[in-house]
């Protein structure tokens, strides 16, 4: 069985005529009188929550740095520090801990991380063959040795009987003390050694998984598709398990190696999303990557997901134009192809791209980190209109960006097979038909491209237009395709095979 609602947990004092020590568990609550744990052989100090000076490194694959500054106060000689609100995805072998004010006099003797966070389901576990107090919807109480809590609640009375209790009948479960080992927050915990007692500054950083960040990005193009205006976005996803408060964020561009290793925990929930523009992101380089600085304080909560715009660039130079690919997905594979129906395929989808120059001169020129760009354009009442998005890699300054944004409604093509022949047992010659269909008002060019898939060595020994080489196995053909009319090109190539 499972539980109606989720469990909230609350920790409360009770009173039973005397002061007892004891849990109760409510499906929707949890209240705790006190605790006989025994003390710890040295004092425990907590040190103080996040301050201001927090600073967030963040990176495209999934992981973050984290530097957090905070006041702890220490005894002279060996102490215990705990340290909590760190990220439960916490790399624990990445830490680091140094003393600010006495980093010689101040070592970490030794160090655990606490992720044993109380549950229902983890007290039922813990209290398995100890006597626990349960009640029922209807106010039935039960008292015995706890057999099972996995699915319904098996207890042995003290009478010797056996009762069987369905999981979402209960309204209440009580346990005596909360068990050793459970924590409400991941918690790293640290026994020092130091040389002289009171306050010390210390800053203490680690890696964790669960924050990632990635470039969005957003181009309204003009009327006649020849310039448009882009802004940049970073779009911050936490899912690490604990917020950052005024953190001075940092972002890195770049692909960055790094050991894939199981995370520890994910957290579920939807993302809280929110925009937050803010001029000034400046750019600069970072050994062979980009890192993008944040100039204000930033605070990213907890499964939230935050924007920040970092770039904007008005009338950037763009070009439109139609490809036709009918055999999208045909390459040369390192070994010869002879079937004769293999290659005979036809797609009738024209494909629309734009692309621009990330220069100065196009109106430009910063290092685009990689994202995702979605595009829109104005209708005739002036509203804009989603028309597509592609996503792009990292591209530095001065390279071309270019980006699909889906098929010609207007624009058809068409590729036929029209012959092919074994000429000797080392040649074959295969000629095709290709028709590109106009039905806009305007005449257009089409860039038919074709992929020569049989075998490496081939030559084109008949042509209707003159081809471009794209490269060892790529042709193109710049078609222009009146309005309301065909074109038609055809072609034979002829391989010689090894």
């Amino acid at each position: 069985m499972r539980l109606l609602r989720p469990v909230v947990f609350v920790f409360v004092v009770v009173l039973f005529g005397t002061l007892l020590l004891g849990i109760t568990v409510w499906p929707g609550r949890l209240t705790r009188a006190a605790s006989n744990q025994p003390p710890l052989s040295s004092p425990v100090f907590q040190a103080q929550q996040q301050s201001a000076r927090l600073a967030l490194t963040v990176y495209n694959q999934n992981l973050a740095l984290v530097r957090d500054r905070r006041a702890i106060t220490l005894r002279a000689g060996i102490d215990q520090v705990r340290f909590s609100d760190v990220a439960s995805q916490i790399e624990p072998t990445s830490v680091l801990f140094r003393s600010l004010t006495d980093p010689q006099g101040t070592v970490v003797v030794e160090q655990n991380f606490e992720y044993d966070l109380v549950g229902s389901d983890k007290l039922l576990e813990k209290y398995v063959d100890q006597e626990v107090r349960v009640v029922t919807e209807d106010g039935t109480e039960y008292r015995g040795s706890l057999l099972s809590g996995r699915g319904d609640i098996i207890l042995r009375e003290r009478t010797g009987n056996v009762v069987v209790l369905q999981r979402n009948r209960v309204r209440e479960f009580t346990f005596p003390r909360l068990p050793e080992g459970l924590i409400t927050r991941p918690t790293l915990v640290w026994t020092l050694r130091s040389r002289r007692s009171g306050t010390q500054d210390v800053e203490v950083t680690y890696l964790t998984r669960g924050v990632s960040w990635r470039a969005d990005y957003v181009i309204h193009v003009n009327e006649d598709d020849t310039a448009a205006d882009l802004r940049g976005w970073i779009t911050l996803d936490n899912q690490s398990g604990t917020a950052y408060k005024e953190a001075k964020l940092k972002l890195i561009a770049g692909d960055v190696n790094v050991i894939r290793q199981p995370v520890m925990s994910v957290r579920e929930g939807v993302p809280d999303i929110r925009a937050t523009p803010m001029p000034g992101v400046t750019e600069r380089p970072l050994f062979e990557y980009r890192l993008y600085d944040v100039p204000q304080p930033v605070t990213v909560q907890d499964r939230q997901t935050k924007q920040i715009e970092f770039a904007s660039a008005s009338g950037v130079t763009v070009e439109k134009f139609f490809v036709y690919d009918g055999a999208r997905g045909l390459r040369f594979y390192g070994s010869p192809v002879i079937s004769p129906d293999y290659g005979a395929t036809s797609s009738r989808d024209v494909g629309i791209y734009i692309q621009f120059e990330n220069g100065e001169q196009a109106g430009l020129g910063i290092p685009l980190p990689a994202g995702r760009v979605r595009v829109y354009k104005a209708d005739v009442d002036g509203s804009l209109q989603f028309i597509g998005e592609d996503q792009i890699d990292h591209t530095p300054t001065g390279e071309r960006v270019r980006l699909f944004l889906g098929n010609a409604f207007d624009i058809v093509g068409e590729r036929k097979q029209t012959d092919f022949r074994r000429l000797g047992s080392r040649t074959i010659e295969e000629s095709y038909e290709i028709r590109v269909r106009n039905h806009k008002e305007q005449a257009v060019e089409v860039r038919v491209v074709e992929h020569m898939f049989r075998w490496s060595e081939w030559e084109i020994v008949q042509e209707t237009e003159e081809h471009t080489k794209l490269d060892a196995n790529t042709v193109e053909w710049r078609l222009n395709v009146p309005a309301s009319d065909e074109v038609v090109l055809t072609y034979t190539v002829r391989y010689t095979l090894p």
